[in-house]
């Protein structure tokens, strides 16, 4: 009688599931974790049309903040500026550190606008009174539309960035005084 060798069963192989077009939970961990190790304090992050923005503050990082919304549109460089435009080459207004008041930075590298849209009024004017966490302006950085929040509550003393212009890593955006 022959003998056959007994067939090797190889295990099933189940189709990997197709890639989602969002973010997972280890999406999010992962750039909770990016900003637990560096000096970044807000990020924001799309991917499909779902935003991931994360801010830490204070001592320890509030949750992760997940918008499943489509990203905003880039904002055209037509909106009004503060003042007049600077001649070609001139400094930008710089801040001054005896002035009384909070200074608002941008956190990022962009491009600097203070309304939503075109159509739209900017977010806040001169002399206007703000409430910490309200919108004071959007910071463009690598095509991702950045809100800038008020870090306090007060009245606008000084806007130093003419609209739609670059802004620097650090630089002063706001002064915002108490009252």
């Amino acid at each position: 009688m022959a003998t056959r060798p007994l067939k090797q069963q190889q295990p099933e192989r189940t189709p990997e599931p197709a890639p989602t077009p969002g973010f997972t939970m280890e999406d999010v961990k992962k750039l909770v974790a990016l900003v637990e190790k560096s000096d970044v304090t807000h990020i924001a992050w799309a991917k499909g049309e779902e935003k991931v923005v994360i801010r830490r503050g204070g001592v320890a990082a509030p949750a992760p903040v997940f918008h499943a919304a489509p990203v905003a549109a880039p904002v055209p460089a037509a909106l009004a500026p503060v003042a007049a435009p600077a001649p070609a080459g001139a400094p930008k207004a710089e801040a001054k550190a005896d002035k009384p008041g909070v200074e608002v930075k941008s956190p990022f590298v962009g491009t600097f606008y203070r309304a939503p849209s075109p159509d739209s009024p900017p977010f806040v004017d001169v002399g206007q009174k703000v409430k910490k966490g309200q919108t004071l302006c959007i910071v463009e950085a690598m095509k991702l539309m950045n809100e800038i929040e008020a870090e306090t509550d007060g009245t606008v003393a000084e806007i130093y960035v003419q609209n739609a212009t670059p802004v620097e890593f650090g630089e002063p955006l706001f002064r915002i005084v108490a009252g």
